[in-house]
Formats: structure tokens, sequence, C-alpha cells
């Protein structure tokens, strides 16, 4: 049994040394005797592991990032050194005599059998996502049942957190693809006990299907990717639908601004729905899991409530790799302490939270498990995008985000850098593409539009162009990309 409710009230103190105690028994009992790369990285930098019993000592831990997974030409399997690898000599050396002897008394009372199933179940790995975004070298993380116990536990909390009722229906509208959301929601419905209806998305049912399933089943839960479930609504509304039975949408795979929760209320609102509660959530593949807010408002954000009992998250200055305090802002590091096959600890996660981590009681629903704020930013959407070359300009991504959602105008936007004439010697150019909603005034939306960019980049975009909503949708590849195109750099890679 899950013990999330007694978990999600414990005082801060008891948290600290929960996490302690169970950061300490990963690191000795599975990490360093099962885990070919933290064992190998341990004994290079002299690390005893046995001395790291407080979350005070990870510091002590090199970070481990991505970088660490791509394989050179000749080492195609570097992800497999992440994978915990027990063998009878290993595990003989590594737990303490009860567990031994627990293990004894399985192979006496029912064979050898016996006991090689249950530590397959525990260790073998049976199941496999792959992490998507910023290289062309999808890494694979593999789950054991173990882990998978896991995902329905984690899925299970978000649900508990979004007060989903066993009652209700669900309409999953998440890309079908080896990746972590779409997995999430079916394993976390299932777990508790919810109706789910899985469409695979755009690319899989189509937006006319995904409408008509919803028509159908009357959902009162919508899930998915925030610029599909938008579409999705956009067109409902569109043709007059009645949607008066959604209550809550809850998005991920992509940052939400209150701006845009908004919208998603108004949009409901005009198709019969009230009371409408909008969440985003986090997650991300290296820790097979992902994390939600509690009810909030619609323009409010409890921040993403974490699991002490199965992770540990710092925030790091991402330059120097200092560890920041409660409410810093930072890069956030990642630690698992109950995982099996892929494991990583001090995992640099490449997202930037402005805010850093609360551990203070939720104002909302009173949990007192730590908290990360919502405002969350790539660090590689600078590194990737070159963007501190754009007019010599060194923008933030995200501020596209904030700028076209607090826009009432403005239906769907994508934004296109590129080279003049497309020179690459030439000067960058921006230019926007947008599509305005009916009876919108659009000059003046692009005079909002303009002053907004000025303010928050100090750019000025070279055109707007306004298009029609089904060129902007094929352009943005809404209904067949697993995320939508929004930022597009056409420059030539340096």
């Amino acid at each position: 049994m899950d013990p999330w409710g007694t978990v999600a009230r414990l005082p801060r103190q008891k948290i600290q040394k929960l996490q302690d105690q169970k950061l300490h028994h990963f690191v000795n009992r599975y990490l360093y005797p099962f885990s070919p790369y933290y064992r190998r990285l341990f004994d290079q930098n002299r690390i005893n592991p046995g001395a790291i019993r407080t979350v005070a000592d990870l510091r002590r831990i090199p970070v481990t990032s991505k970088i660490n997974f791509l394989a050179a030409p000749q080492d195609s399997d570097r992800f497999r050194e992440f994978i915990l690898q027990p063998d009878k000599e290993k595990i003989r050396a590594a737990w303490p005599p009860a567990k031994l002897a627990a293990l004894a008394l399985t192979a006496a009372l029912r064979g050898k059998t016996a006991v090689e199933d249950q530590l397959a179940a525990e260790f073998k790995p049976a199941f496999m996502t792959f992490t998507t975004g910023t290289t062309n070298q999808p890494v694979p993380f593999l789950y054991s049942n173990y882990d998978m116990r896991n995902l329905s536990v984690s899925g299970g909390r978000m649900l508990n957190l979004f007060k989903i009722k066993s009652s209700e229906n669900i309409v999953n509208t998440f890309p079908y693809a080896p990746h972590l959301a779409f997995w999430q929601v079916v394993f976390g419905a299932l777990s508790a006990n919810a109706l789910a209806l899985s469409t695979g998305g755009g690319k899989v049912m189509g937006t006319e299907g995904n409408i008509a399933v919803i028509q159908k089943m009357k959902p009162s839960v919508v899930l998915g990717v925030p610029g599909y479930v938008y579409h999705i609504l956009r067109e409902a509304a569109d043709k007059k639908c009645d949607f008066r039975f959604v209550q809550k949408v809850v998005l991920g795979a992509a940052r939400v601004t209150p701006a845009f929760k908004t919208k998603v209320v108004e949009l409901l609102a005009g198709m019969g729905a009230k009371n409408v509660s909008v969440f985003g959530t986090y997650g991300f593949t290296e820790a097979r899991s992902a994390w939600a807010e509690c009810p909030a408002g619609a323009q409010g954000s409890s921040g993403y409530h974490l699991y002490p009992d199965k992770e540990i998250f710092e925030v790091i200055d991402p330059k120097t790799g200092e560890t920041k305090k409660g409410g810093e802002d930072g890069e956030l590091v990642y630690t698992a302490i109950d995982a099996r096959s892929s494991v990583v600890i001090r995992y640099r996660t490449g997202d930037f939270v402005k805010g850093g981590i609360a551990y203070d009681p939720c104002p909302h629903c009173g949990s007192t498990v730590p908290r990360i704020s919502s405002d969350i930013t790539r660090l590689s959407d600078i590194k990737n995008m070159h963007l501190s070359k754009i007019k010599g300009a060194l923008v933030n991504l995200s501020h596209f985000d904030v700028i076209f959602s607090e826009i009432a105008a403005v239906d769907e936007w994508q934004v296109e850098i590129k080279k003049k004439n497309d020179d690459p010697f030439g000067v960058d150019e921006l230019v926007i593409y947008l599509c305005c909603r009916a009876g919108a005034d659009q000059q003046e939306a692009e005079n909002q539009l303009r002053k907004k960019l000025l303010l928050a980049t100090e750019l000025a975009p070279n055109a707007v162009h306004w298009i029609p909503r089904p060129e902007l949708i094929k352009r943005l590849e809404l209904e067949t990309a697993n995320k939508e195109k929004r930022i597009v750099d056409k420059r030539p890679k340096e």
C-alpha cells in the first residue's frame, strides 16, 4: 500500500531523516555494489560509500549529465553501465545477514527458482522508454517490475493531488510513443482504478477522432501536451461542441503559464464547462517519474509536489556547481533513492528553476513535501539555439511563451529565426507567424506584441505575418509531431 497519505504530512525534520536513511541504504546496498558506472565513479574519486549518510553528503559526489550517456562510436551501449547488475557474489557481499537469510528461507520453502523470479522482478529490465529533445541520440532508460510499480505509485499520487476520483473518466491525448508522459498517465490511471482512454494524440486518431471520443466518453479529465490540448478545444469550440462535463485539464511535456491556463478555462467556459481546474506537471525520462501541482486557481501554481521517499532534488549554480538554498534559482539536480534497473544520482536535469525549491507547507493543500517552482526553463534553450547571437541580444526562449499567452487576440504562434536572404554571413532576422482569434483587432494585437517583445527581450521582429489557422497548424506540426514546432532556428549550424 502506498504510504503517500503519511509521507505528504510528515514534519520537515522527519522528511530529512527519512531521506538521509534511504540515501545511505540505497547507496550502500544497491548503487555502489551493483552499478558499474557509479562504482567506478566512487572509486576514481576515492569516495567511501559508507560516508554518504545524509543529503548534505551528496555534494561529495560528482554530478552526472546526459553527456555521460552519449556513447562514443566504439561504445554504443554506454547506457548499460547505469543499469544495476547484481549477481550472487555481489548480493552476498552487499546485503545484510537478515536479508540473505530471507532469500535462503524462500529457496528452502519454494525452491531456487522462486528466488530467481523474485530477484528478476526486482532488477531485470522489462520495459523501456527513451529521452527526447536536445540531442540526436535518444537514450534508453529501462524499468524492472519494481520500477513499474513506482511508476504506478507516482501516477496515483498525481491523481490524488488533482483530486481525481476512481469514478471519473479520463481521456489521455499524449502522443503514443516510448516516452514517459504517455505511460505515466496509463499506469497512474490503472493504479487509481480510473477509466482512461489513451488516444495516442493527433498522430494516431487525429483531431477529429479525439473530439469525437471526448464527446462520446464525456470525461471529466483531459490530459495532454499544452499546444495540442488547446488545439483540440479550439476546434471543438468552433464546432460548437458541448464540453460542460470537463472539470480538469492536466498538461505536461511543456511549460504552462498562468495566462495559458486562463485561455484554456475561457475556451471551456464557452462550451459550457464551469469551475475548470488546469494543472501543470513536470517530469523527465531519467527519473521515470512525474510530479504535479495541486489545485491553486486558474492564475496560480502550488509548485510541483515531490516524493521525498523516492528521490532527492538539489538546486545548483549551473556554472559553479555550488548548492543553492531553498527558494534560490538554479539548475535542478536529481537523485534516486528507491529505484532499480537504470539508475542515476546527482543527475543534472538541464532545467533551470526560478524560485528553486520550497520547503514550507503548501498554502493550498497543506502538504509538507518539498515543492519545485513551476517557473522552469531548459538551459539548452539558450545553448542549442545560439540565442545570444540574435541581433546581439541574449534571449530566454521562455519569454515567448509568456508574451504570446498574455495577448488574448493571439490564437496560435510560431517564431522563426533565420539569416537575411539566407546568407550565412548575413544579419539575424526574427520573423513571427500568428493567427488571430475571431473578431480580434490584429493591429492592436501586433502593437501589444511589439511592445512586450521589446520590453522582455530588447528585440523587435523583422516581420509579423498573420496567416490562416490551418496554415499555422501545419507549420507547427500540431497534428503530426510529438511536440509542436514553436521556435524554428533556420540559421546554419556552427
